[in-house]
């Protein structure tokens, strides 16, 4: 609704309301026009007019008689309606809105003493500068006090090393002054649009762009600038603020801005005595897209004001610290830490933080972690802020080793706590680790005073919950008693960075009667405060299999590092000396133990009683498991050697991680994947007896029943070019099919019989029931012979069923020439996979999609001894008819692998390709007999290729690509000429098409450096000349460059006494150059002929003469010539060489060349990304000699790498008899 709609609208609601109404009606008229003419978002005011509309009908203003009442219900309409906190409405009688007074000119005195009451400016400590500026002044004052300002204030502030801009108390300002200071702090190369300011009584954009120059010099980029706002920061310095902070120039300190405008002012509503505040401009950032108005501006360190200014110096302090702190801290790592192979990637990591992205020592703790982090991924190495000095760890306290016996027995008392619980269970609770002095000594009275009692108890809990730890040179010791005394074991290695040695730790011999049996169950109970030598006496206890930890997890505080301060900063950084590699070959990186039953420590013994109760069981349990799986797994000699691993398992102690039925089903089901490679296998928990969905009866519909299932179930459609669509989800049984056939063959199957081809979707179906695959299957084979699908091996009956297709079908089966394609899914299971597969082994269809699940036609599900333990076992197994090997459980491989939901269209593209090949080999084979450059032979192959559409031999392509493969190996086959054969070049390789796409000519001033680049020149002894170039050009280009040719190559050969020629690498080209790099070898005036070419295509014969004229001066004919080949050289080198040699002219000295040919042409099959590569000339002699197809042989035959010193030889020899 445009501005003159909506006054009309409101003229007509006035004059139906009474007299006594009018005045507020009239005011809100004049509201409205006033926001017409000024508002800065005049695109809102549809919204705006409404309001009114609204506002003119409302009772609650129409009876509003207050004036400061109403004036405030105003407002809230209007803020609400344009959601513009700006615009306010006031109740103000008595007060005028006068045009301001013309201000006379002030002097340049008064203008100076303006800004220096606006602007104030020091040097703090360090060199940082400060300045503060209240007002920004406008452009005339800039150009008029500009040199002043410099020289007093600017020139001060650029040499220091960083600036703090303070605009807390910056209210006011001219945005034509935004970009000077903005200016000051860009680069001068590039100009910035850095914003765009819309006015709405001029109705004008101005853009505001960075200055290409400044007066005095830039404040440069490298140094830090960090700006200050407060609550009271508005209006042109709240743009300044954004501004600086979205070029990302400046860092923003203190509180979120005003919110206000660039320029509001207040207006009279008609001749009433209320007034309305309106925003006249709006600010547009053309970084962001967005503005700082009414939102304000959000600094990126949020403080408060009053402390903005301490909090931006504390910045500046650290991030002057931090090229410190990156030196000292790749001073600690390469010093301490131990994984010596990581420090020079850390290092370079670290190295890569600037200083200007930190805003506070714990922002540089952070990112400095992070850093670390992504490199070595080790806990233990941290970096964090401390107040306190780091401290080395208190040792333990101690007694003299050299003590009487009695101290030391009364000091094994008071360190270790024992007893024999109920049920012969022994308690061992010790809460110190000993100290590495004093272990020996109380070594031999462990025996009777500890490992005594304990020995003959039937399980022992080891309590650590109250365990602070210690050193860690007694754990072997320990570890050791419940260690059988051979084999030796490997507990753990450490590796010490400070030494930089390792050290293994293994079973110590212990003194007998002292070792607690391997097969006895341990129990190790833990707490947060279990720490040091406890933590990894627990840790390795677990990783060894040794024992069942139960409790809290441990405080992960060990002895594995140190901490170290970083210069003057609270930073401080801890680095692991120490490497733990446990008995398994990993790295502990502390953290922590993580029980295998975490409770808290105080519940801790009573939950050790029920796993204790649990481990009863769980000899029974594991075997049962294993039993169960040798009587009904689907392969017997797969269950036999899991039921061994098993078995093995159990008595390595594996299974004393699990603590309850739910980590037994875990654990046992992982196992039994892994060892029988079967995903199917598992073991499960249920309160319940489970009832395996296939014990289901099937369901035979009844009549009404059946049109919503056959709806419900199957999916038609004929799709363009009469290919046929099917989908179904669920695999019916054979009876259900028999029941409800006649319905089947009307609703789904006689639509789609007669089309081309069939797509059947599989995608969404999960199985179902097998008995209807044969079935299935019969409609897509001849009905004789009958063919095997596949054999069922049952495990419980130990019974094998073949199956069959059938002889007989319901209606007509589908032709077995049309191609069958399938789709197929991850979900694709159970019966569906096994149709798939049936119909992949017998070549019958197509596959497309991704890998099917991998399911089983049927899985028995058996209850592990009386427990609340169940097994589903696969007890079917299928085998292919073909192989007569077991079908593998990873799932059926599709031919044609992609997404599942590209199946159909890449199944469509397949269909279509199929479709056209009969007309690309008819394509191809006349393209071949109208241009190969022998007429007979191509001929011969065109019809010895349509022949192959008669054998079948294209069917099953399933891409370009393949057919771009089967064709060129049939062409090579049929003519022996390994030149003529298909590529296919998709869409975004067009530019590399040979022969179609021409070779781009570089720019003439790169001919110089190409030359160069493309020829190797020598001389040699005895004034040999040698020449390398490995590939042909055309003679158009030659030309174009043949003086400089003869300056930079030429020139420098032309007076050798003999030359050699390097053609071992050369790949050839086009051979127009032929003629002009022979006449360089005979003499002026004695035209030879060099060669007859036949050109198919055009059917002419031409010949090949040397030229009259050439660039530069010949050979001549007189001077020793070799040429050296290899089995790489090919095409138009070839050519060369074969002429040279069969005038007599070159000396061949290498291996036989590789049989190529004159350059071939490139033909394109219409409408398909195929490319047909034809040989179409031939050399055309008498004697019918060539070198197409079998190359040319050398005069002397030697090692392509010999070749060079063979033809040197031969050359001194010839010219020292010479001489």
């Amino acid at each position: 609704m445009d501005g003159t709609a909506s006054l009309c609208l409101v003229l007509i609601l006035v004059s139906s309301m009474p007299s006594a109404k009018m005045l507020q009606s009239t005011m809100m008229l004049d509201m409205a026009e006033v926001l017409l003419e000024n508002y800065c978002f005049p695109e809102n005011l549809a919204g705006m007019k409404e309001a009114i509309r609204q506002a003119n009908q409302s009772e609650e203003i129409l009876h509003v008689s207050e004036p400061h009442t109403l004036a405030a219900v105003l407002t809230a309409g209007l803020q609400g309606a344009l959601n513009d906190p700006r615009l306010r409405i006031s109740y103000e009688p008595g007060t005028s809105v006068q045009e301001p007074a013309p201000v006379p000119p002030l002097s340049r005195e008064m203008h100076l003493q303006l800004v220096q009451s606006s602007v104030k400016f020091e040097i703090l400590d360090n060199n940082v500068g400060y300045l503060r500026i209240d007002h920004i002044i406008e452009e005339e004052m800039v150009k008029e006090l500009g040199p002043i300002l410099v020289e007093r204030i600017w020139d001060h502030i650029v040499t220091t090393n960083a600036l703090i801009l303070d605009l807390r108390y910056s209210e006011s300002g001219k945005i034509s002054g935004v970009p000077f200071l903005i200016s000051y702090f860009c680069q001068a190369n590039d100009q910035i649009h850095i914003d765009s300011v819309y006015d709405r009584p001029s109705n004008s954009t101005q853009e505001l762009w960075t200055l290409p120059s400044v007066l005095g010099e830039r404040y440069r980029q490298d140094k830090d600038l960090l700006v200050l706002v407060s609550s009271h920061t508005q209006g042109v310095a709240e743009d300044v603020a954004y501004i600086l902070k979205h070029l990302d120039r400046a860092l923003l300190v203190g509180e979120r801005t005003a919110g206000g405008s660039l320029n509001v002012q207040k207006f009279r509503i008609g001749t009433s005595d209320y007034f309305i505040t309106v925003p006249l401009s709006r600010s547009i950032s053309p970084i962001t897209g967005q503005s700082w108005e009414v939102n304000g501006v959000f600094p990126v360190v949020l403080v408060s004001a009053d402390r903005a200014l301490e909090k931006a110096t504390s910045i500046l302090a650290i991030r002057k610290a931090v090229p410190n702190v990156i030196a000292r801290v790749s001073n600690l790592l390469g010093n301490y830490y131990a994984f010596v192979d990581h420090v020079p990637a850390l290092l370079r990591q670290i190295s890569k933080l600037t200083p200007s992205a930190v805003i506070s020592e714990q922002d540089l703790a952070a990112k400095l972690n992070c850093e670390l982090q992504a490199i070595c991924e080790d806990p233990r190495l941290t970096i964090r802020v401390s107040l306190v000095p780091p401290q080395s760890m208190v040792p333990n306290p101690s007694v003299d080793p050299a003590g009487d016996a009695s101290s030391l027995l009364h000091l094994l008392d008071s360190l270790f706590q024992l007893d024999v619980l109920e049920g012969n269970i022994g308690y061992l609770r010790f809460d110190q680790f000993p100290g590495d002095a004093l272990m020996p000594a109380l070594s031999p009275h462990l025996g009777a005073k500890v490992w005594a009692p304990l020995r003959d108890t039937d399980a022992m809990i080891v309590d650590l919950r109250f365990n602070s730890g210690g050193p860690s040179a007694s754990i072997s010791l320990l570890l050791s008693h419940f260690q059988e005394p051979a084999p030796p074991v490997l507990f753990y290695t450490v590796y010490n960075r400070l030494s930089n040695t390792s050290q293994e730790f293994s079973t110590l011999p212990a003194p007998d009667g002292t070792l607690y049996s391997s097969e006895k169950d341990v129990y190790v109970l833990t707490s947060h405060r279990t720490a040091s030598a406890a933590e990894e006496f627990a840790y390795l206890m677990q990783s060894l299999n040794r024992a069942t930890v139960i409790g809290e997890i441990t405080s992960g505080t060990l002895r594995h590092s140190s901490s170290f301060p970083i210069g003057e900063t609270n930073l401080v950084i801890t680095i692991p000396f120490l490497n733990f590699l446990d008995n398994n070959g990993e790295y502990w990186l502390g953290g922590g133990v993580v029980p295998d039953a975490i409770v808290l420590a105080e519940e801790a013994l009573e939950k050790t009683k029920e796993v204790m109760t649990f481990h009863a069981k769980l000899f029974e349990l594991v075997e049962e498991t294993a039993n169960l799986l040798k009587a009904h797994y689907a392969m017997p000699e797969v269950a036999a050697q899991v039921s061994s691993v098993l078995h093995a398992k159990r008595l390595e102690g594996w299974y004393r991680s699990v603590v309850d039925s739910e980590s037994l089903a875990s654990q046992l089901t992982s196992d039994l994947k892994e060892a029988a490679a079967d995903h199917r296998l598992q073991v499960f928990c249920s309160a319940s007896v489970p009832e395996p969905p296939e014990e289901a009866p099937e369901s035979i519909p009844s009549p009404e029943e059946l049109g919503s299932i056959l709806r419900a179930l199957f999916k038609v459609e004929v799709l363009p070019s009469n290919v046929g669509y099917l989908r179904f989800d669920l695999m019916a049984g054979a009876d259900t099919i028999r029941a409800i056939g006649p319905q089947l063959l009307e609703q789904v199957w006689n639509k789609l019989v007669d089309t081309e081809s069939l797509v059947i979707d599989m995608r969404y179906n999960v199985g179902g029931y097998s008995t209807a695959i044969p079935i299935l299957c019969s409609y897509f084979f001849a009905p004789q012979p009958l063919r095997h699908l596949y054999t069922v091996f049952d495990r419980p009956s130990s019974t094998s069923s073949q199956i069959w297709t059938m002889p007989k079908v319901l209606g007509r089966r589908y032709s077995p020439e049309k191609d069958i394609y399938i789709l197929t899914s991850h979900i694709t299971g159970s019966a569906a996979e096994t149709f798939t597969r049936a119909m992949m082994d017998l070549k019958r269809a197509t596959v497309v999609g991704e890998p099917t699940i991998g399911g089983a036609l049927s899985i028995g599900t058996y209850r592990i001894t009386h427990s609340d333990l169940y097994m589903a076992i696969p007890n079917q197994v299928v085998l292919s008819s073909v192989s007569g090997q077991v079908w593998s459980v990873s799932g059926a491989e599709p031919h044609v692998p992609v997404q599942a939901n590209e199946a159909l269209q890449v199944a469509l593209g397949i269909v279509q390709l199929r479709a056209k090949i009969p007309w690309i080999i008819r394509t191809a084979g006349e393209l071949v007999a109208a241009n190969y450059a022998s007429a007979e032979s191509g001929a011969s192959v065109a019809e010895h290729l349509a022949h192959t559409l008669s054998l079948d031999q294209y069917s099953g392509i399933n891409s370009e690509l393949e057919l771009a493969q089967k064709l060129s190996e049939h062409l090579q086959q049929l003519s022996g000429d390994k030149h003529l054969r298909v590529a296919h070049i998709p869409e975004n390789r067009k530019d590399h098409i040979p022969g179609v796409v021409p070779i781009p000519i570089p720019p003439p001033e790169m001919f110089e450096d190409l030359i160069k680049f493309s020829f190797q020149i020598k001389v040699f002894d005895n004034t040999v000349g040698y020449l390398r170039f490995d590939m042909f050009s055309d003679l158009e280009h030659i030309n174009r460059v043949s003086d400089l040719m003869v300056q930079h190559v030429w020139n420098k050969i032309a007076n050798t006494t003999a030359l050699i020629v390097d053609l071992r690498y050369n790949i050839g080209g086009p051979t127009s150059a032929i003629p002009a790099l022979c006449s360089y070898f005979f003499d002026e005036g004695r035209p030879v002929l060099l060669d007859t070419v036949y050109n198919r295509p055009t059917d002419t014969t031409s010949e090949l003469w040397t030229l009259a004229h050439v660039a530069g001066e010949r050979y001549g004919s007189r001077r020793e010539l070799i040429l050296l080949t290899s089995n790489f050289t090919s095409g138009a080198a070839e050519e060369f060489v074969f002429v040279m040699k069969k005038l007599g002219r070159a000396l061949v000295v290498g291996e036989l060349t590789s049989g190529g040919c004159h350059p071939p042409q490139t033909y394109h099959v219409d409408d398909t990304q195929l490319y047909l590569s034809i040989p179409t000339v031939k050399s055309s002699n008498p004697d019918g000699e060539s070198w197409e197809g079998t190359g040319v042989a050398p005069h002397l035959e030697v090692a392509a790498e010999t070749a060079l010193e063979k033809a040197r030889d031969l050359l001194r020899s010839h010219l020292h008899r010479d001489s």
